[in-house]
């Protein structure tokens, strides 16, 4: 049974950074696009960041772009989030795609998700 585990959040201030990490069990994605979404207040689930297998290919979401790295080691990926928001906070959720190859940047895309961990920024 594959299970996707983030950590790494908490409440930080306006310009502060944060790290999250989300690790993969009980599966294998060596061939698959994951990515982080977000959950901000009143809205729905978003895309925010994705990555390729080898690292080769990422995409961000306009709001986070120059501001959001996403990396991955093997099948654990990580999101370097730096000038945080307050427009930033909600549940950030990893996901991943069981189709190999394929490249997706929306909720429906991805079969595999995480909890999510709360990402507060105050102002």
């Amino acid at each position: 049974q594959v299970q996707l585990v983030e950590s790494g959040g908490g409440l930080v201030q306006t310009g502060d950074s944060l790290r999250l990490s989300c690790a993969a069990s009980g599966g294998t994605f060596s061939s698959n696009f994951m990515a982080w979404f977000r959950r901000v207040p009143g809205k729905e689930r978003e895309f925010v960041a994705c990555i390729s297998w080898s690292s080769a290919r990422t995409a961000y979401a306009d709001s986070v772009k120059g501001r959001f790295t996403i990396s991955r080691k093997n099948d654990a990926i990580f999101l370097e989030m730096n000038s945080l928001r307050p427009e930033d906070t909600g549940i950030y959720y990893c996901a991943a795609d069981r189709t190999p190859w394929h490249f997706g940047r929306t909720v429906d895309e991805y079969d595999y998700w995480g909890q999510g961990t709360q990402v507060t920024v105050s102002s």
